[in-house]
């Protein structure tokens, strides 16, 4: 994923950024708080990204980091903070188009044929190794 400056990424940016967009749309005030020119979408996830750090925990739920994002935008002074050095991991839908599915599909068929292949390969040349056996000294 592609790092946006605060050591996170910008699918962590984007996700955070619909959901208060979507909360925006429908509660007037918290439009009215997103609208506050002094602060950032990219210092929101730092100071999310802070908090995460402070807590020790390494796993949060989507709630918890939702109402970390809600909480910096609804305090009027709050403290940023210097980002640690993290990796941010965000769980999220991948829509494919029918072109993609399809050719995941075919890719995924000849990955199986290319596997099968090389199996069969494999015991057919185990398969002759067994077949020559080594004669014996009573054989002769």
């Amino acid at each position: 994923m592609a790092s946006n400056g605060i050591n996170g990424t910008m699918a962590f940016q984007d996700t955070i950024a619909q959901y208060l967009m979507a909360r925006a749309e429908n509660d007037p005030l918290v439009a009215v708080k997103l609208a506050n020119p002094s602060k950032t979408m990219e210092q929101c996830c730092a100071y999310i990204i802070g908090e995460v750090k402070k807590s020790g925990c390494c796993g949060f739920t989507d709630g918890e980091i939702f109402g970390m994002a809600m909480h910096f935008w609804e305090e009027p002074e709050i403290e940023v903070g210097t980002i640690p050095e993290c990796k941010v991991v965000v769980n999220h839908i991948v829509e494919l188009t029918e072109e993609e599915k399809e050719q995941a599909r075919q890719d995924a068929i000849a990955k199986l044929r290319d596997e099968e292949l090389a199996k069969m390969r494999k015991d057919k040349t185990t398969e002759k190794k067994a077949k020559e056996v080594q004669p014996s000294l009573f054989d002769f």
